[in-house]
């Protein structure tokens, strides 16, 4: 009892507080209820009617199985029309003759001096090698000129410019076949075949983004195309192709996985484009050098598996045209290990190097078929030896 009577003074003011807390929060619960509760009038008293939800009927084919929703169906990727092939070339080579190439002008100045020394003949050789004309074509072109200069007493600059163009058209050589097997092919069979264009080069000379502009090429002459990414070790190769492929509505076979064998998709892409019915298979390689015995393995390899399905009738070296004597090695190693058909010239701009179109065409024995002279997606168009040389000389 004693015990209890010492603890009310602290047990008192307790239970005030605590029972002064709870009225206050009824009265405040209160409060809230009745400032939430609306006033009630007619209108809001009956029940407002909901508007029904409204589905569209799903998409079914003509036996009724239902193919999707509409809310399933993903709008159609937009397709870009390249530009038609027309005309393509005489614009690359008019913005060769705006840049003012330096060979043609330096040629030019030259050759329109009145009296012609040794010494300018020796300059009009080094402008030549410096060009990557090579030093065959370079002394051919001397003689020549020599001669007529002498023997004519060319002295007009017209006259001169006309000379030095019909020289270069010669050089240039406009007699070879710069056509691209694109054609299907007829098997023995009777099959009707898809042409195989296969694009081979070392990485870094714009090998997959001009296989992507071909595309456009072939697209732009109405042929159907598939693309086979058989670069597989260089990381995101396949994904460059795609990308190029998808913007002109072109599917690309590729594999699920980096570092899958090369060979293994050419021979997928070439299975597909048989039995889709397709025009022109393009097959991406890879540009690896590390030693010519490998390039010529796995080259070699897809070769063989392609041609179970189809004839490989063209192999497109693509060149870098400011890389001089180090792209001409590069193509020599090619030239001997996979056949090459063709050249595409990519960076073929008004800088000096314009003589790398003989060179290169004199060391493989193969003729330019393509050039590249702009970054835009239209700008690759097949080679055309006089309109290329009007270019060089400022037309």
């Amino acid at each position: 009892m004693n015990e209890l009577i010492d603890v009310l003074p602290y047990l008192i003011p307790t239970l005030v507080v605590l029972g002064g807390a709870g009225w206050w929060g009824t009265v405040a619960a209160k409060k809230k209820r009745n400032q939430g509760t609306p006033t009630q009038t007619p209108e809001t008293q009956a029940p407002q009617p909901q508007a029904p939800e409204v589905t569209e009927a799903p998409t079914v084919d003509a036996d009724g199985t239902v193919i999707a929703t509409p809310e399933e169906l993903e709008p159609a990727p937009q397709v870009e029309v390249p530009e038609a092939l027309s005309g393509r070339f005489a614009r690359l080579r008019s913005r060769l003759a705006a840049s003012g190439s330096p060979l043609g002008a330096k040629l030019l100045s030259v050759l329109s001096r009145d009296h012609l020394t040794e010494n300018d003949w020796d300059e009009l050789e080094e402008t030549l090698l410096m060009a990557d004309l090579g030093t065959g074509p370079a002394l051919e072109l001397i003689d020549s000129l020599k001669t007529q200069v002498r023997v004519q007493s060319i002295k007009d600059p017209a006259a001169v410019k006309e000379l030095l163009r019909s020289e270069l058209v010669k050089l240039v050589d406009p007699s070879l076949d710069r056509s691209l097997a694109t054609e299907r092919q007829n098997a023995e069979q009777g099959d009707n075949l898809p042409a195989v264009v296969m694009v081979v080069g070392v990485n870094g000379t714009g090998k997959t983004t001009t296989l992507g502009k071909l595309t456009r090429v072939l697209v732009a002459e109405g042929k159907t195309v598939l693309l086979g990414a058989a670069d597989t070790f260089r990381a995101a190769a396949a994904d460059q192709l795609e990308t190029w492929g998808a913007r002109v509505g072109v599917e690309t076979v590729r594999s699920d996985r980096d570092g899958a064998d090369p060979a293994s998709v050419a021979f997928d892409a070439a299975k597909q484009a048989k039995l889709r019915d397709i025009d022109v298979l393009l097959v991406d390689t890879a540009g690896r050098l590390q030693n010519k015995t490998g390039l010529m393995d796995e080259l070699g390899k897809i070769a063989r598996v392609v041609e179970k399905e189809a004839p490989i009738g063209e192999v497109l070296l693509v060149l870098d045209a400011t890389t001089g004597q180090n792209g001409l090695n590069q193509a020599r190693v090619f030239a001997e290990v996979a056949g090459v058909t063709g050249i595409v010239l990519t960076k073929l701009d008004g800088t000096a190097k314009g003589g790398i179109v003989v060179a290169v065409q004199r060391e493989l024995g193969v003729p330019v078929k393509l050039v590249g002279l702009g970054e835009g997606p239209d700008d690759l168009a097949p080679f055309d030896p006089e309109q290329f040389v009007g270019g060089i000389l400022g037309d």
